[in-house]
């Protein structure tokens, strides 16, 4: 990742991709973040299975979701980026068989969701990722798929890399184990090639992008609850869209402002689906002032402009459904508690120990190396408010949400804070060590 110059001192990153967070006074200006990258997967993938040509303005900019593209055009489907713009030339339900292995890089999104896909083609194919994707559990879209007729495996029956020959699929009624939106997806774009009505149901509720999507592109799903359904043999159309902002991505700069009185951030055009505001929610009861203004909707999106005012923050216990819902946020939400008056409490949240990396672990232990008390359980932490973070030696653990959680963790500690392999935040946020810098005021 390149050196930048911004008005401030910039971020300094060495060969080595360690970056160092200097302190801050607060965090304060206005900016468009690219675009969601749940939205972009989901997007792109039924784009590739629609009639016609679709254009997505403000695209994703993180290395997932080209891992989506790149296996797409490896599956035949032509598509075309210019900026932040991605035009793809829909192949009908019909792609072309691979000729070598599907590289999903570090995208767990990529391979769970494309599997669903993959499993109604007549073709073979091999789905495989790096080192943290290899790690990463599988079984659930493996069990799933195999009901439905695919046929899928791979090494130990759970973690990648994945061989699956597709085919003629039976619809079936599932109920899934464990709460994950890249499963439901998965099972209900395989549904499109199911005779039959698919039924998924998730034992707690999670973000809906793949409904959205699916009906954006003139499929009908039918939503109860915590179930959906969705008949075989529909054909997709092409759409136009602009993808709203990332309000997973946009969680570090709303916990960076939220830190410090006195912080005045605005986000424009940034992502308002309502299975993804917990944290606007929490930060709320937390003390923060957020205000959410002009409102729009696209393709079942809401949308709108969020202005931030730092304020002195309280704490919070995270449970249950709302681990569920803010799991992709709590990293950051445990590297500003010890900022906080009361601390935070994380339990139920035992996924978060098989992303990218164990981060449960990765936390606790970037904590500590800060001079925190923090205690580690199997499920959660807890995290005692009222602490005084000193700069350290941190890792990312190759994981992007490591990397940019402590890096506004940093903002409030005394000293520098070093953060090794800070370049796994091209995964998911490309931009962010740059955009934080030009925002932080010191």
């Amino acid at each position: 990742m390149a050196q930048t110059t911004t008005k401030n001192q910039p971020p300094i990153m060495n060969k080595a991709s360690t970056v160092v967070i200097r302190p801050a006074r607060n965090v304060s200006g206005s900016l468009r973040l690219p675009g969601d990258k749940s939205i972009s997967h989901r997007y792109a993938m039924l784009a590739g299975i629609a009639e016609g040509k679709t254009r997505l303005e403000n695209f994703s900019t993180g290395a997932d979701c080209a891992s989506t593209l790149a296996c797409l055009k490896a599956l035949g489907v032509d598509w075309t980026r210019n900026g932040n713009a991605v035009e793809i030339d829909g192949r009908g339900s019909k792609l072309h068989a691979p000729v070598v292995p599907l590289d999903c890089g570090n995208s767990g999104s990529t391979m769970r969701m494309l599997s669903g896909i993959l499993a109604g083609q007549d073709f073979s194919s091999e789905l495989i990722g790096d080192e943290s994707l290899s790690r990463r559990p599988m079984a659930r879209i493996i069990t799933p798929l195999a009901l439905m007729g695919a046929r899928i495996s791979s090494a130990d029956g759970n973690r990648p890399p994945l061989q699956i020959t597709g085919g003629p699929l039976k619809a079936i009624d599932y109920d899934m184990p464990v709460a994950s939106a890249q499963v439901k997806s998965a099972l209900l774009f395989a549904g499109l090639f199911a005779k039959g009505e698919t039924r998924v149901e998730e034992p707690v509720t999670t973000r809906d992008h793949g409904e959205m999507a699916l009906r954006a592109f003139r499929a009908m799903v039918n939503q109860r609850g915590k179930e959906a359904r969705i008949e075989g043999g529909q054909k997709l159309r092409a759409i136009e869209a602009q993808i709203p902002g990332d309000i997973s991505s946009a969680s570090f700069l709303l916990c960076a402002a939220a830190l410090f009185p006195g912080s005045q951030l605005v986000i424009n055009d940034l992502l308002m689906n309502p299975t993804r505001s917990h944290l606007l929610d929490l930060l709320i009861s937390m003390g923060a002032g957020i205000t959410v203004t002009q409102l729009q909707e696209q393709h079942g999106e809401l949308r709108g402009t969020l202005q931030v005012e730092g304020r002195s923050l309280s704490g919070a216990v995270i449970s249950g459904v709302d681990s569920a819902a803010l799991i992709d946020e709590i990293p950051v939400l445990a590297a500003i508690a010890p900022h906080t008056s009361r601390g935070i409490e994380i339990r139920d949240a035992q996924e978060l120990r098989v992303k990218e990396s164990d981060r449960i672990a990765g936390l606790a232990t970037n904590l500590r190396a800060m001079g925190a008390e923090v205690e580690e359980r199997a499920d959660g932490l807890t995290i005692p408010g009222r602490q005084e973070l000193r700069g350290g030696e941190v890792e990312s653990f190759g994981d992007h949400r490591i990397a940019m959680a402590f890096a506004v963790a940093a903002l409030r500690a005394e000293g520098e804070t070093r953060i090794h392999q800070a370049d796994a935040a091209i995964i998911s946020y490309p931009e962010f060590f740059e955009v934080l810098e030009n925002l932080v005021q010191r």
